[in-house]
């Protein structure tokens, strides 16, 4: 994803803030990045994290030099990430960041740089820890934050950021955007749930997880639309073998809500999103007994993902969950 032309083309504001910053050398020391669901609040921070490191600015990254290709690459010593986006950020870990903060860069920029991805997703206590190194951060120190949801960050946090919000792209453009990039527009209807940028998608529909999980999830709907019985044996010999990991197991049941929330609209006639799968959702919507039941528990199983819960299991749940009488 080239993220200077998405900020310069879609988030025109951020890029003009953040560039005039750095053409006057005003920039904040800590900056809170928000954004709903899909904007790439990580892939920005990131951007412009490097614009500060860059070594042929103008003024932001130019995404092509042996720095920004080091960051891109996780080998730059002097930038840190904690990624919220999964798992609950601890004391420990912010305890280690500011630790690791207090010593000499270990490049020659002499600039240091962290980010925290989805800071909602802290405990209190590594908060707290944030807090103070946030009021008194080391000079050539600074540190971008993210958050999907702004109610859940604690006002101290938000008082002391510079705020920057990413606006959302309307759906249909970012699907036309990604079908303009060779992206099919089954995956494109699907993935613009969850990426508002069509060069996102673009990289995403081609990673391993997608695809895995992309086949799980068709042959899911193929056993699904062809009775209890069958749909048992698919999602035990084909959905589970396909889900090797905890991204394509994600993927896969964020692919199942969206797709069973289509269900719920089709069966109350409402329009749904999955144009591409128009035919098997109508026939589903009427197979299936109670949908809004099977939604919740998608929802629920998703989160035991995390749990290390064995796949199998939770398959098997699922499936009986969808397709009892």
């Amino acid at each position: 994803m080239r993220v200077s032309a998405y900020l310069k083309n879609k988030q025109p504001i951020v890029y003009r803030t953040f560039s005039n910053a750095l053409s006057k050398g005003t920039v904040t020391h800590s900056y809170l990045l928000m954004g709903e669901e899909g904007t790439p609040l990580k892939e920005t921070a990131l951007y412009l994290a490097k614009s500060l490191l860059c070594d042929h600015p103008d003024p932001l990254a130019d995404e092509t030099c042996v720095t920004c290709e080091r960051v891109d690459k996780e080998e730059y010593p002097d930038l840190l990430v904690l990624d919220g986006s999964e798992k609950n950020i601890k004391k420990e870990e912010i305890l280690s960041l500011v630790n690791d903060f207090q010593k000499t860069p270990m490049e020659r920029k002499g600039v240091m740089i962290y980010i925290v991805n989805m800071v909602e997703n802290m405990s209190i206590e590594a908060v707290n820890s944030l807090l103070k190194f946030l009021e008194e951060p080391t000079p050539n120190t600074y540190a971008f934050l993210t958050t999907r949801n702004e109610s859940k960050v604690l006002p101290t946090i938000i008082s002391r950021c510079q705020t920057l919000r990413l606006h959302l792209v309307p759906r249909y453009e970012v699907i036309e955007e990604a079908i303009s990039f060779g992206v099919s527009q089954n995956d494109a209807e699907m993935l613009a749930f969850f990426y508002n940028d069509g060069s996102l998608i673009k990289e995403r529909s081609e990673s391993k997880a997608y695809q895995n999980a992309k086949a799980a999830f068709d042959r899911a709907i193929e056993g699904l639309d062809e009775g209890p019985s069958f749909a048992r044996y698919t999602f035990e010999k084909d959905v589970t073998s396909a889900l090797l990991d905890k991204p394509s197991a994600r993927f896969f049941f964020d692919m199942l809500s969206v797709f069973f929330q289509d269900l719920v609209a089709k069966k109350v006639g409402d329009a749904v999103n999955l144009t591409s799968y128009d035919k098997i959702l109508g026939e589903l919507s009427q197979s299936l007994p109670h949908l809004e039941e099977s939604l919740i528990a998608i929802m629920t199983l998703r989160g035991d993902i995390e749990l290390n819960v064995n796949m199998s299991l939770l398959l098997g749940h699922l499936v009986n969950t969808i397709t009892k009488e």
